[in-house]
This record gives structure tokens, C-alpha cells and sequence, in this order.
């Protein structure tokens, strides 16, 4: 039997998410640049980012749907991506006290006709004051140098915020499945 439904990426966060909704996918990581384009914005960069991977990865399996998926966090303006270091993640989290932070997690689904269906989901994160204990206590917990922005929701990122607004709870994690749920053929669900 060949696959025909391929999640174009390596993170363990978007198979576990998509397994939740399909069975028999295969993953295949695209290798495309994810650098911004000049003055694009986050939300722009995350929705491109997601179909280019998508499209990248889609001729490699003809006759499949590929799911293409990115997310970029926005901070007072500006992308914030991963912080790999710990220095990085403490720094970047003690900018967000008493802030806002807005999650852009962009979803392409490519048809097996080269049509493209995308969406991009917007959850907004509302930090506390943050304390450098506080956040020492949640990177010694979460250990996220490789999440958008350091944070984690679905770890012990609550320990960070005074709330989480979304329409879609998944979409934070990195896969918006409501609207996956909308659009992928019944049959894999």
C-alpha cells in the first residue's frame, strides 16, 4: 500500500499531534530555508513557511495530500523562533513578563492535485510577572530549547502565564487540528 498522507516535517510535536487524527501517514522533513523575507510579517512568514514546505516535499510523493505546518511567535512586532541555549530561553522569557505573545501557527494542505487549503491560527499568551526563579523553575521542567520561543504550553509553560486564548488548543502545541479536522478526507480520521 502506498502512503498517501505525508506530514512534511521531523517534530515529534506534529506527528503526535496528527496521529490523533490519522493513522498510516508517513512523515518526510522538507529542507527549505525558513529565513524571513524583508518585512514580512510573522503571520505572513509562518503561512509561506507552511505551504512551501508543503510543496517542497509534495513531489516526492505523487498522489498524496501533504500537510505542510510552521508557527512563529510574535513580540511586539518582531518573529521570536527557538532558543536553543539556556541563556537564550531565560533571557527571551524574562522580555515576556507582564507581556503579550502571540502564537501564528500556520497549515497548508496540499491535495493531490497541487491544490493548496491553508489556515493560520492565532493563540495569544498573556505572561505574569516573571520572576528569574520562576523562570529557572520552568526551564529546569520543560527543558524547551527546541519550542517557539522557549515555551511550552502542553509542558509547565502554565507556570508562566496568567492566560492562553485560543480557538484551536492544538494549534499552540504546533498543529492546528480543528481545521485539519475540516479538510482532510474522512478516511484517514
Amino acid at each position: 500500500m502506498s502512503i498517501k498522507l505525508v506530514l512534511a516535517t521531523q517534530s515529534p510535536y506534529k506527528r503526535q499531534l496528527l496521529a490523533r487524527l490519522a493513522h498510516g501517514f508517513a512523515t518526510d522533513p522538507s529542507g527549505i530555508d525558513e529565513s524571513a523575507l524583508e518585512g514580512e510579517k510573522p503571520r505572513e512568514q509562518a503561512q509561506r513557511l507552511a505551504e512551501s514546505k508543503a510543496r517542497e516535499v509534495a513531489p516526492r510523493h505523487p498522489g498524496a495530500w501533504v500537510i505542510g505546518a510552521d508557527q512563529l511567535a510574535e513580540f511586539e512586532g518582531r518573529a521570536v523562533g527557538k532558543q536553543p541555549s539556556a541563556e537564550q530561553a531565560r533571557a527571551t522569557l524574562l522580555a515576556f513578563s507582564k507581556r503579550r505573545l502571540d502564537f501564528h501557527t500556520a497549515a497548508c494542505v496540499l491535495t493531490p492535485e497541487g491544490k493548496a487549503l491553508t489556515h493560520v491560527d492565532l493563540t495569544v499568551a498573556r505572561f505574569r510577572e516573571l520572576s528569574h526563579e520562576r523562570v529557572e523553575r520552568y526551564l529546569e521542567l520543560d527543558r524547551p530549547y527546541d519550542c517557539t520561543a522557549a515555551f511550552r504550553a502542553e509542558g509547565a509553560g502554565p507556570l508562566l502565564l496568567n492566560a492562553l486564548e485560543a480557538t484551536d488548543p492544538t494549534a499552540i502545541i504546533g498543529l492546528p487540528l480543528l481545521w485539519l479536522a475540516s479538510v482532510l478526507p474522512l478516511h484517514w480520521q
